[in-house]
């Protein structure tokens, strides 16, 4: 057995790329757990208008919710057919959407930078992503 087949026994077996992408998300979720919880850096990267606000309990309390979405997605990428977690994934990018984009266009506690813009735009294409392929995923 090559290294590759005994690493791809782990990835999502489910169809199409996005159970693959949920991981990816998921993993990139859990390392911006890591940032958070260790140092107010990350968190003033992504309120940057307004970095005074951003202290240790709010950069910790941002990081569990974001553990939170993380453990949300890695079980949509291994149980994408299963209507009950894929529409609470569903959720958690449309929560994200809502959180980045009103403190970009509402709160105005972020400028536009690539730190808080990815975040928009990753929610944006699941959001799609998974709207467009509710059948195919679900077969409600």
């Amino acid at each position: 057995m090559t290294a590759f087949a005994a690493f791809s026994a782990y990835l999502p077996q489910g169809p199409g790329w996005l159970p693959t992408w949920q991981l990816i998300v998921a993993v990139t979720a859990t390392l911006n757990t890591i940032g958070n919880l260790t140092s107010i850096a990350a968190s003033r990267k992504l309120y940057n208008a307004t970095p005074a606000f951003v202290n240790p309990l709010q950069s910790r309390t941002f990081a569990i919710w974001t553990l939170t979405s993380a453990v949300v997605r890695y079980y949509a990428a291994y149980n994408i057919q299963n209507k009950m977690i894929y529409d609470i994934a569903l959720f958690t990018y449309l929560f994200a959407f809502a959180h980045f984009g009103s403190e970009l266009l509402i709160f105005r506690t972020a400028r536009p930078a690539a730190a808080n813009l990815s975040p928009v735009v990753v929610s944006t294409t699941s959001l799609v992503w998974m709207l467009t392929q509710y059948d195919f995923y679900v077969r409600s």
